[in-house]
């Protein structure tokens, strides 16, 4: 690495700025970097880096077809170039091509990394551009890169040239820097690996700039990668990432920075805290030294979960403008959940629970909503709904439907259907009305396993403006109760008895829970079951299912500790289970997440534009059909 211009011997000082990226905000976004660029001056930094997309936002959806903002987010970079006198700025935004095309017609765009040295853009080596383009757009789970950006790929086949030819470092006055973004970093089913032909031209520096949304346990496994692939390219590796929330509608995504260096041999040099904006600052001497120490590897747990769900919380509030917020409670473990969460955002005086007992609701649930209340000390409100339901159904029950030509319909609500009345009765009615009338919004407090096979309410509880905890099993939401008692409160403030509750929708006299009745799902097991469908990587469907059924392998398959011949004593009870909820959960209950409010996401294949569906009906393999004719044929 070259020393001149360098202002200390320690080598290289950078700084990378975890940001926190507004979406769609070009001109905010730009004053923060040059902001940032300020100050590193001043402190004589080298170089300093922010993350992928760090003008434009990244999940900013068909905003690209807007010439004007295109328009914007060039003029910002511009900015950004001619303020980097004395420090080399490294950053993520729009690379044009006004005299090219894209695929869809509109002028070429590239998801690219700039490098900005007295006030100069510098691309790679061998690159036709001023910039760094992302090699590899991923096209799976939320990501929809290729939509709107050209690829280096697609470019190398364009101007007949070779990948490697085009991946390149490139050279500033001080060293050779190896640039990637992002997917550039997560090669391992592509058929290019960037870093590694970077590697080949040995860099004295890369950096992998990122717009990586906060998964589950996803650092523990970034941080087995990118350290591998520090380590085999021999040169430190500096990784940025943005803080703050962003969304394609129907999923809102958080993302937690997690900004890490790695020397040249694999080891953590520093890190930054998760799901909070700032600057990470350091010397990288030698920089074939070892400097660091051995990764972490930690799992996620229930602990970070909260964190995520909470920070993701708060700034889809603050996106929203959102300041008091109304929560119906049950006396159930969900909305006891969801109203403790809000309770550690806001002050008591922007937070009213409702309670909204029917002639269903037992004198335990109804006393352990007011406990809970009592606990977070917001303002609390009963509104029992049994006269409006009652209203309804004389509304509707015995009346008849007449047209032109005499014919008649008589219309009744069943016993089933009055369930329903009961849950709109709370959502579309109370809940609506008083969220207006406390001028703020009530909340959605469905969780995963329910929104999996639709047992929401469409227009009742699956209303809302946010589902916080729809990506969480129900089990989950036990756990996160726990460590809300024992972590965030240090206290009982979920009351022990709504712990301890069989859940329950309490809307018939069949889920009384004083006499122990409840829900039909059968937790773990369910939420196993369920999660097999949503988030294995290969997508279960019944065939499988059955097949390790009939060899006595699902337990171990799916991760479940119950014994299923509790649950279901013969094939035949296993298999009506199975299609009951198969059916609902690519049925009815597709139809419901359709029009669902948007999922906070904290896992792989959050419902929404992460699990992405299609209307197509329930549907079953033959070999699925055959299993089970066979089956029960030997049961019989």
């Amino acid at each position: 690495m070259g020393k001149q211009g360098m202002n200390r011997e320690a080598g290289l000082r950078v700084r990378l700025v975890q940001m926190e990226v507004l979406p769609g905000r070009p001109a905010e976004n730009t004053a923060t970097i040059l902001h940032g660029i300020r100050e590193a001056i001043a402190e004589r930094v080298d170089l300093i880096a922010f993350p992928e997309m760090a003008i434009p936002g990244y999940l900013i959806a068909d905003e690209w077809e807007r010439d004007a903002f295109v328009r914007e987010c060039e003029a910002c970079a511009n900015e950004i170039r001619d303020a980097s006198r004395g420090i080399i700025t490294v950053f993520g935004s729009v690379g044009v091509d006004h005299s090219r095309r894209n695929e869809d017609g509109r002028v070429r765009k590239y998801n690219a990394l700039f490098v900005a040295e007295e006030a100069t853009f510098k691309g790679p080596e061998r690159g036709p551009y001023p910039f760094v383009i992302k090699s590899l757009l991923p096209n799976y789970r939320e990501f929809d890169d290729s939509r709107h950006f050209f690829d280096l790929r697609k470019l190398a086949l364009e101007e007949q040239r070779t990948v490697a030819d085009l991946v390149t470092p490139v050279r500033t006055s001080h060293f050779r820097l190896g640039g990637v973004l992002c997917e550039d970093g997560w090669d391992m089913d592509y058929n290019v690996s960037p870093l590694s032909l970077l590697g080949a031209h040995n860099p004295d520096l890369c950096i992998n700039i990122s717009a990586s949304p906060y998964t589950l346990n996803k650092n523990n496994k970034r941080n087995r990668v990118f350290s591998n692939q520090a380590s085999q390219i021999g040169a430190p590796l500096l990784y940025v990432n943005n803080t703050g929330i962003q969304n394609n509608g129907k999923t809102v995504f958080t993302f937690d920075g997690a900004s890490c260096v790695y020397d040249a041999h694999g080891h953590v040099v520093a890190h930054q805290t998760p799901f909070e904006a700032g600057a990470l600052t350091l010397d990288i001497p030698d920089p074939k030294a070892t400097f660091g120490n051995p990764v972490p590897l930690k799992e996620d747990t229930i602990a970070d979960v909260y964190k995520a769900l909470r920070y993701g919380t708060q700034k889809f509030m603050d996106l929203c403008h959102i300041q008091r917020v109304v929560v119906g409670i049950s006396g159930g473990i969900d909305s006891a959940v969801v109203a403790a969460m809000y309770a550690d955002i806001l002050p008591p005086e922007d937070l009213l629970l409702v309670n909204m007992p029917s002639r269903y609701n037992s004198n335990t649930t109804i006393s352990l909503a007011q406990k809970l209340a009592d606990n977070l000390g917001c303002f609390c409100l009963n509104v029992p709904i049994e006269d409006s339901v009652q209203l309804t159904k004389s509304q509707i029950s015995g009346t008849v439907a007449t047209r032109n030509d005499g014919s008649t319909l008589p219309l009744n609500l069943t016993p089933f259907m009055l369930e329903n009345v009961q849950a709109r009765d709370r959502s579309s009615r109370i809940l609506a009305a008083l969220a207006s009338a406390f001028d703020g919004v009530f909340t959605c407090n469905a969780n995963k396993s329910e929104a999996t096979v639709g047992y929401t309410t469409l227009y009742g509880d699956l209303g809302g403006y946010l589902a916080n905890i729809a990506d969480l099993w129900k089990s989950e939401v036990f756990a996160l109760a726990e460590h809300c008692n024992t972590s965030v409160f240090s206290r009982e403030m979920i009351p022990r008895g709504i712990i301890e509750l069989p859940p329950s929708a309490e809307l018939n006299a069949n889920q009384n829970v004083d006499e122990g009745k409840g829900d039909p799902l059968h937790y773990p097991y369910h939420d196993r079951l369920f999660s097999s469908w949503v988030e294995s990587w290969h997508r279960t469907t019944p065939e499988e299912i059955l097949e390790w059924y009939l060899d006595h392998e699902l337990e171990e398959k799916i991760g479940c500790s119950e014994n299923l011949s509790t649950l279901f004593p013969t094939t035949d009870d296993f298999v009506k289970d199975l299609e009951r909820w198969w059916n609902l959960y690519q049925g009815m209950g597709l139809a419901k997440r359709i029009q669902a409010p948007p999922v906070l996401a904290i896992k792989r294949r959050a419902f929404g534009f992460d699990h992405r569906e299609s209307q197509l009906g329930p549907r079953y393999t033959r070999r699925y059909k055959a299993l089970k004719q066979s089956a029960l044929r030997n049961e019989e």
